[in-house]
């Protein structure tokens, strides 16, 4: 009996190590942060507004740019910029931009749903239309030479996965936080 309990701790160790090690991998699906919100209180065109608001004055990842809105739809899309720092071997931060896409869209039913997003590195700010996707960028810095050193491919995951949701949480704050029924926005 001694025995057999022993030994099943022992497996069950080596599944839970196997596990853990698996969560390292950098090689995980795109960087995206997705919510669906049900919201029945709130009209679609209240949701839209407020949206609109969010993305005129509170939104903090500039320079923004191609502010698309359908107002017939409920829609808003546009792109923000953020920045990820590689480090060098000799220690040194060196910081990229990103751009991102942030969509939203109020939902017919009550409630909306939003996504952060298609993450794009821009390698040299000297030709800003030459970019990588965020998931191709991190592959090839993992196979430099010096990753085993700098850790950029786990680093620039990271960085990316919390921007998403701090973007994310930004907006979801913003549109819970709408003033009570019958105030003046």
């Amino acid at each position: 009996m001694k025995h057999s309990l022993l030994s099943f701790l022992f497996v069950g160790l080596l599944l839970f190590s196997k596990a853990a090690y698996a969560q390292d991998s950098t090689s995980g699906g795109p960087i995206q942060y997705i919510e669906r919100v049900v919201d029945d209180e709130a009209e679609a065109s209240a949701l839209y507004k407020r949206t609109i608001d969010w993305s005129e004055n509170h939104f903090a990842y500039t320079p923004k740019a191609t502010l698309k809105a359908d107002a017939s739809k409920g829609e808003v899309r546009m792109t923000g910029t953020v920045k990820v720092k590689t480090t060098s071997t000799s220690g040194q931060l060196q910081e990229h931009p990103v751009l991102f896409e942030f969509n939203f869209h109020a939902l017919p039913t009550g409630g909306y749903e939003y996504s952060v997003g298609f993450f794009r590195v821009i390698l040299d700010t000297r030709k800003p239309d030459e970019m990588l996707s965020v998931e191709e960028y991190v592959t090839q810095l993992a196979m430099d030479k010096n990753n085993e050193r700098t850790h950029n491919d786990r680093r620039i995951t990271a960085q990316s996965n919390s921007l998403a949701s701090e973007i994310a949480m930004s907006f979801r704050s913003y549109m819970n936080s709408r003033p009570a029924a019958g105030a003046v926005e």
